[in-house]
């Protein structure tokens, strides 16, 4: 058996073009055009890179693209105060502050003084409390990302066993809750979970988000399972190269699985795609107006 390669960038370029089509909508039938905020505090390399590609995104998809950029000597008070500013102003419908900050800032806090309605990661506490209660919320990208990646293999998740490999808050937390909502049957692992291969082994779909690399090999994976990988690490070899690898070892699980995303190419394209889907929703939901199904 060789795997079918889910193609996690031509899943999100359908969904960016998905957004665009509803943002064109929006600013022709009610003159509001989405903005996203997007706060980068520090010159952390890769958080860069991150957001300069959001923000050509955001832009290509029609909507509007506030960047701050502060210095990686900002107090937690003058973010803060900046939030607070962009929280009133009525032309930026989503706010991002780009993790991780510096070590004299709290994430927790500043997460917390977003407006819920504005939280477009779905990290506010108000929002990660109604997505467990099953209510509407918007929720974090990638765990959003990963669900959609899935549909395209499985169309109704109803009665599925799902293995989500993590626990986090950020992706493993979020999105069990998410597959609990598809009627999915959700288990958690994580590093106290006992005999993590037989785990797998039962599992229809397998989410890894752990960050060690290669972790899930082919041995672990049920014939014809679903496997979606969250990780990214970056491995040297030893002649000096490098080369990015997920959480599942790619090579052999593909021999076994019946679907799997690649690393790079499979679930990353999809958190920025998600964030426009979050950001458009949340313009929707601000103008009063039913967000649409996309």
């Amino acid at each position: 058996m060789v795997a079918r390669i889910i193609d996690g960038k031509a899943v999100a370029a359908e969904l960016r073009g998905k957004v665009t089509d509803a943002v064109q909508r929006l600013a022709r039938d009610h003159g509001l055009v989405p903005g996203l905020a997007v706060v980068l505090v520090g010159s952390d390399p890769a958080s860069e890179v991150y957001v300069a590609s959001k923000s050509k995104t955001v832009v290509g998809s029609g909507m509007r693209s506030f960047d701050h950029r502060l210095p990686g000597t900002t107090s937690a008070a003058e973010l803060l105060a900046l939030v607070q500013r962009l929280n009133t102003d009525p032309a930026v419908h989503g706010i991002l502050v780009q993790l991780p900050l510096p070590a004299q800032i709290d994430p927790q806090e500043i997460i917390a003084a977003i407006d819920p309605a504005k939280d477009v990661d779905g990290l506010h506490p108000m929002n990660s409390g109604r997505l467990a209660a099953g209510l509407p919320a918007l929720a974090p990208c990638t765990p959003l990302g990963c669900v959609i990646l899935a549909k395209t293999v499985h169309p109704s998740l109803r009665g599925i066993d799902a293995l989500v490999i993590g626990r986090s808050t950020l992706v493993g937390k979020p999105l069990a809750q998410l597959l609990l909502a598809e009627d999915a049957t959700v288990t958690i692992a994580h590093s106290k979970s006992r005999d993590l291969p037989a785990l797998c082994r039962r599992a229809d779909i397998v989410f890894a988000a752990v960050g060690r690399p290669e972790m899930v090999r082919k041995d672990w994976i049920k014939p014809g399972a679903t496997v979606i990988d969250v990780g990214v690490s970056r491995l040297t070899g030893p002649d000096g190269k490098s080369r990015i690898v997920g959480d599942v070892a790619f090579a052999e699980v593909s021999e076994v699985a019946g679907a799997i995303t690649p690393v790079p190419g499979g679930v990353g394209p999809m958190t920025i795609a998600c964030l426009l889907a979050n950001t458009l929703r949340a313009a929707y939901i601000s103008a009063g107006l039913p967000p649409p199904e996309i």
